[in-house]
């Protein structure tokens, strides 16, 4: 395997740990600082908030150095105010570190997969990809469950602490194994915008947020469905976590197998598909103790079957403005974990049983297909159009 890939891979990590420890570990943060957990839930939405925002603009201010650099640089920022989260004594300075953190997360990943594609041999493309998300999905099945681990049982401030040492790894492995790269963004900043003219491009970001809002419709309430609806101890959730994880390794590479034997839009189309299967079937499997454990595998690895797909589809889309396209994708998932949540919890907050969020779930993934279809039918006219221009 290509050593810039397995760099990339532990970057993948780090962000992935960062961005889901927080949660396993809320309680911990919000009694440290005295405050209340409402309250702490914002250095969630702060972290996301830096990531729709960092994306496209650090992927722009990076576009002038060679990419090998500008990865370089994202990973010494997110090193940097990761470390500075375990450090924070108040709500405000670990409010801004984690938006600070959030910043580089977007543009890592946005970049990270044009350069594995330009990495890869011709044709394992997607593969490449999937690797680098490899990261991503270990750290929910390793990373997570030992930062929440370590927070619980000594210091909430261990798992960013932990975090900064898979930073500095990030790092060295950029240094020392990346090759040079030419600039991310060859011919400026103000050609990479007039990309964001194409209705295509829009509508791929679009499907992005609606289609993967359904997997955090439910992976957002996964707790209070395994414990109240199935009926398991507290302590099975974080078993459920990692077995959630491990469906997230094996969906991420099945859906780079998918985007190599269809093109990554058809790859999508059959991920969504399956993803509303699912999610109604756990209206009524959640109920049983067995039958919400083999879901949680289950849904865990449809829906990261999506990521590599949908980050080629994005990557389609934007042709000679790769990078920025594909960095604003990754703010497109962070709108898509918000939206998840927020609208799967409204019929609960009406008194409605937590399955409703599957439905939820249900009914974002099906606003995808048909998004899907619209980004299908946009790509054939305009197929049509060019080729009705060179005859």
């Amino acid at each position: 395997m290509n050593k810039g890939l397995i760099a990339l891979a532990i970057g993948g990590f780090g962000i992935g740990m960062t961005e889901f420890v927080i949660m396993g570990i809320l309680p911990d943060v919000a009694t440290a600082l005295d405050i209340s957990i409402p309250q702490a839930g914002h250095f969630i939405s702060a972290y996301a908030l830096g990531v729709v925002v960092g994306a496209p603009l650090l992927t722009g201010i990076g576009g002038k150095w060679p990419a090998h650099k500008t990865l370089l640089f994202l990973m010494l920022w997110f090193t940097v105010f990761n470390s500075l989260s375990a450090f924070a004594d108040s709500y405000t300075l670990l409010l801004i570190s984690r938006f600070l953190s959030g910043l580089p997360h977007g543009a890592f990943f946005g970049i990270g997969a044009v350069v594995a594609s330009k990495l890869a041999k011709p044709g394992k493309e997607a593969r490449a990809i999937a690797t680098m998300f490899t990261g991503l999905t270990l750290a929910n099945v390793i990373g997570v469950p030992l930062g929440t681990y370590f927070g619980h049982n000594f210091s909430w401030n261990v798992a960013f602490m932990l975090v900064g040492i898979v930073g500095i790894c990030a790092i060295l492995g950029i240094k020392f194994w990346m090759p040079e790269l030419p600039k991310s963004s060859p011919d400026g900043i103000a050609k990479d915008f007039k990309v964001l003219k194409k209705l295509e491009l829009w509508m791929v970001i679009l499907l992005t947020t609606i289609g993967t809002g359904g997997f955090f419709a439910w992976y957002s309430y996964i707790a209070p469905l395994i414990t109240e609806v199935a009926g398991h101890p507290e302590t099975i959730v974080s078993y459920a976590m990692i077995l959630a994880g491990l469906g997230m390794v094996t969906g991420n590479f099945i859906g780079a197998k998918l985007a190599e034997s269809f093109s990554p839009i058809y790859a999508v189309l059959i991920a969504l598909i399956l993803m509303v299967i699912a999610l109604v079937s756990n209206t009524y499997l959640a109920y049983d103790k067995i039958g919400v454990l083999v879901m949680t595998f289950l849904i865990g690895t449809i829906a990261f079957c999506l990521s590599t797909p949908v980050q080629m589809a994005v990557i389609n889309s934007a042709k000679g403005s790769e990078m920025l396209g594909s960095s604003l994708n990754q703010s497109a998932f962070n709108m898509g974990n918000a939206s998840g949540a927020y609208l799967a919890g409204l019929p609960i907050a009406a008194g409605y049983a937590y399955t409703s969020a599957d439905l939820v779930g249900a009914g974002m993934a099906s606003a995808g297909i048909v998004i899907t279809f619209v980004v299908i039918y946009i790509r054939k006219k305009n197929k049509k159009a060019t080729q009705t221009a060179q005859s």
